[in-house]
């Protein structure tokens, strides 16, 4: 964070300032700002939020002995020696702050920022662009995928006077979530990859879905530029927001009329190939990362990198690099004998096709292929039948062992094995352990295994196991 006085952290987020030893409101504070007491060092701002299981408020003092400089919290802890801010609501002083920061650095400075969103590919999407952009000057971008309510300000929190670009990823816990993340910083530049059914239990179908993700596109700054899928008529029927707000438009596809599109696409077990044309250059490009649906994130990635001025042979070089999305996703693990694929930190409907289309692609002809699925989470009243589409993708792509794991999945494999003519097997096992067991005497050499789940199916710790198992 960029040096501010305790009053002006406490008159940034509307808060009545506690001092504490010799603290004086002219007291400067630097450090890190984080929720976590286990994250704070010396110098550093503790935010004690009240949890589900915990309250922030317990651990104060732990962030004092620390060496935090200051804390925010909703009511003074009274044995802690650090001093306190106090404000109504810590989330939304946390978005104050981050909105204060932000515009003090973008003020005398030149920050650019990127909002990304879409139903899938946000967090890989991110990761490539800030790979490009880090060779270009100081870049900061979420850990991990720190993309709600806290997620987003803390990472908008680690800008600072050196900062030349923020790439932040807004998530969607509901109608108006987006607009008031991304209505912290006013992008520059935003990003829409792909309206989906993730998460549309929550939205209450897709067409509010869409509503949501068109947010950041309403919440940019006039005259910026949206980047858009051309590919996708619902993300491509916001560039009519876009020329609303004086906003330049920016196409990725694999269409031809795409500024930034991918020809000759071929998936092999080692990346996926093929030729990027940016803006009529054709230009090869070889991603290590595992699927055909990240060539789409790619080239998002691309287009947005352009209009930031890096030139596309910097661009496609630096992509090359990346071996890795994200832990937990399409994540190489075991050995050549038996390969595990960890995708199980999230899955909607679209990104459970894309991963059982790629293990069929990366799959020999001398090889077996294995699907290790559970439940995707927050489909609402889609839940029963788009587990049923994935189970008869499963046998529709030839996947010739389909585990199922969990209650909630095991729709997958009724369906699966409602298909007389298929010739696989399908078996179901209520919990990760039973199925472990199963599978550790059941794989066998050549066999290309998928683990693929929503995060809340805890399946990512069973592709672990899997992996260190066949290493």
């Amino acid at each position: 964070m960029i040096a501010l006085t305790l009053t002006e952290v406490a008159s940034a987020i509307g808060g009545e300032l506690h001092l504490r030893g010799a603290d004086t409101p002219d007291t400067v504070v630097r450090g890190t700002v984080d929720t976590d007491s286990r994250n704070i060092g010396p110098g550093d701002v503790f935010v004690a939020k009240p949890g589900e299981t915990t309250d922030g408020h317990l651990f104060v003092s732990v962030a004092a002995d620390a060496g935090a400089a200051a804390a925010v919290v909703e009511r003074v802890v009274t044995e802690a020696s650090v001093s306190q801010i106090v404000v109504p609501d810590v989330v939304t002083a946390l978005a104050d702050l981050a909105r204060a920061v932000v515009a003090r650095v973008r003020a005398h400075g030149d920050l650019r920022i990127v909002g990304i969103t879409g139903s899938n590919g946000k967090t890989t999407t991110k990761n490539m662009l800030a790979r490009i952009l880090s060779d270009e000057g100081e870049t900061v971008a979420p850990r991990a995928s720190f993309n709600n309510e806290v997620g987003a300000p803390l990472t908008m929190l680690r800008v600072d006077d050196h900062t030349r670009f923020l790439v932040s990823e807004f998530g969607a816990s509901g109608p108006g979530a987006i607009a008031h993340l991304a209505g912290l910083v006013e992008p520059d530049i935003s990003v829409v990859l792909m309206v989906g059914m993730a998460h549309a239990g929550g939205f209450g179908g897709i067409e509010a879905t869409r509503a949501a993700k068109s947010e950041l596109i309403e919440a940019t700054r006039r005259g910026g530029t949206a980047v858009l899928n051309a590919d996708d008529p619902r993300v491509a029927g916001m560039a009519s927001i876009a020329a609303e707000r004086g906003m330049s438009v920016r196409w990725f596809g694999r269409g031809a009329s795409a500024d930034v599109r991918a020809d000759d696409v071929e998936v092999t077990a080692d990346g996926t190939r093929c030729t990027a044309v940016v803006d009529g250059v054709p230009h090869a490009l070889h991603l290590r990362v595992l699927g055909e649906h990240h060539v789409m994130n790619a080239l998002a990635a691309l287009a947005t990198a352009t209009v930031l001025g890096v030139a596309p042979d910097a661009a496609i070089g630096r992509l090359e690099e990346l071996q890795l999305a994200e832990r937990w996703r399409m994540e190489p693990l075991g050995s050549e004998r038996v390969r595990i694929i960890n995708d199980a930190y999230n899955a909607s409907p679209d990104s459970m096709s894309a991963a059982l289309r790629t293990l069929a692609q990366i799959t020999g002809p001398d090889e077996r292929t294995v699907a290790v699925l559970g439940a995707m989470s927050e489909l609402g009243e889609w839940d029963g039948e788009e587990h049923d589409r994935v189970g008869l993708l499963a046998v529709r792509l030839g996947i010739q062992r389909i585990v199922v794991v969990g209650a909630a999945a095991r729709r997958m494999f009724l369906e699966a094995i409602s298909q007389g003519s298929w010739d696989g097997e399908a078996v179901f096992f209520p919990d990760a352990d039973e199925a472990y067991d199963y599978l550790t005497g059941e794989l066998r050499d050549g066999d290309r295994v998928l683990v693929k789940s929503s995060n809340a199916a805890g399946l990512r710790f069973l592709g672990d196991r899997l992996g260190e198992f066949f290493s």
